[in-house]
């Protein structure tokens, strides 16, 4: 009998520590398309190099609005936004421009709260909405908001964990530059930061955020030189991680996920639909009964009373040919399919071209300075991100279909055999090897 107990026990005891050896390092490209890897014009030699060797997607799905803070909380939570409490990069309330960086603002579990609990060693890199997160070794994004002067590095130093880490890391010469979140070097000092993690400390999960592409395609939209100079580092930089990986012999346990959280959209031209509710006669100087929050390629409409909604909807039915045709209306059982913000009576999904103004002053409907955004209704190829999973536990070499960015929570779970519950993500079992 004692012999069978410690049989048990000890297979308990191998299992367990072999679930604890399994990495996972997930990767978000903010602004990936799956161009950077699908396409021989974009000089991405270790992209494409995980794409033929794992599995991959020729586009997934994000989330309304398509932008950095809700996608990216999605990816976390395998939540959609209506779930995760993230709706916006900055909250609707926010009185000083203060974006939604603390991690006790999301609604939901994540994988930060389930690997926690397992007791896991985990890491991140400029992650959104990570500020307190239970982060073994947490570098999160932070930025001065109205009421602050300071630079990035400034605010963000107090808030990182453990709280020598970054004395550690300029000691150790990972962190040398005197402005290290300059948009030109932002994604040096990111990479370097994720090795450093990575090496020193081996943590079972890993997120690392790289920012550049998004800056470049919103100044010179999806395909200007200076988007492919960029994107060209970053994968430079995730080929410092994978080189890292083979260096440590830690090939054989580790699985890399690459993703992103929404597309690009090029815009010529701003649609201001809040002049119309002043025109209205519901946003005064005095305050609003309606308005427009605006996001890249949407705006959300939120009344101070539901009497309000139809006289709105038949404004918008009623506009000239040239305004009316830049839109489509989501109403508010769509909002729900989708998992957007319940508060919100309906919403404007902007066509291609076309970006949101918040304005309330002007033209309804005008040029601006071209470039790209997001934020657009997921529906289209141009506002998909893209997804590749390369490593020990990636299934065989396949393009994977249907997918959202709400389905990759469950694979790291999955993985890390995580007591973890997704409430709207589906675990796409093909993408994973079989055991």
């Amino acid at each position: 009998m004692k012999k069978i107990f410690f049989l048990i026990a000890f297979i308990s005891m191998f299992y367990g520590h072999a679930q604890e050896n399994k990495h996972v390092i997930l990767i978000s490209i903010d602004g990936l398309r799956p161009e950077f890897y699908m396409q021989k014009d974009w000089n991405t030699p270790n992209l494409k190099r995980l794409m033929s060797e794992g599995v991959y997607a020729n586009g997934i799905n994000s989330v309304f609005p398509s932008v950095t803070y809700p996608s990216h909380t999605t990816l976390i939570t395998g939540a959609f936004p209506k779930e995760h409490g993230i709706f916006f990069n900055v909250p609707r309330d926010s009185k000083n421009n203060h974006w939604n960086w603390e991690a006790n603002r999301i609604k939901t579990e994540t994988l930060w709260d389930a690997t926690n609990k397992k007791g896991l060693v985990t890491g991140a890199v400029m992650w959104p909405v990570s500020v307190g997160a239970p982060i073994t070794y947490n570098f999160p994004v932070r930025r001065a908001d109205d009421s602050e002067k300071a630079n990035q590095f400034t605010i963000t130093e107090p808030l990182v964990s453990p709280e020598n880490l970054v004395s550690e890391m300029q000691k150790e010469g990972v962190l040398t530059s005197k402005k290290p979140f300059d948009h030109n070097e932002v994604d040096n000092s990111i990479g370097s930061m994720a090795c450093y993690i990575l090496k020193k400390y081996k943590p079972s999960f890993l997120a690392v955020h790289f920012l550049g592409a998004d800056h470049s395609e919103h100044i010179y939209g999806r395909d200007d030189k200076n988007v492919h100079e960029v994107v060209e580092n970053i994968d430079a930089e995730i080929g410092r991680l994978i080189a890292l990986i083979r260096e440590e012999n830690m090939l054989d346990k580790t699985t890399v996920i690459v993703t992103g959280d929404h597309g690009f959209v090029d815009v010529s031209q701003a649609f201001a639909p809040n002049i119309l509710l002043k025109q209205m006669g519901l946003i005064t100087e005095n305050g609003w009964k309606a308005k427009f929050e605006t996001a890249g390629g949407s705006a959300f409409l939120y009344l101070k009373d539901e009497k309000y909604l139809p006289q709105i909807k038949s404004m918008l039915a009623n506009l000239p040919k040239e305004q009316k045709e830049v839109f489509r209306i989501i109403n508010r059982k769509e909002l729900d399919e989708i998992g957007a913000d319940p508060d919100a009576a309906l919403a404007l999904a902007l066509n291609k071209g076309f970006s949101a103004s918040s304005t309330t002053s002007g033209a309804v409907l005008k040029k601006r300075n071209p470039g790209g955004t997001h934020g657009y209704f997921p529906d289209s190829k141009e506002i998909q991100t893209g997804f590749i999973i390369w490593g020990a536990q990636a299934g065989s070499h396949t393009e994977i279909m249907n997918m959202g960015i709400q389905d990759i929570a469950p694979i790291i779970s999955k993985i890390l055999d995580l007591d973890f519950e997704s409430k709207d993500g589906v675990l796409h079992k093909e993408i994973l090897k079989e055991n």
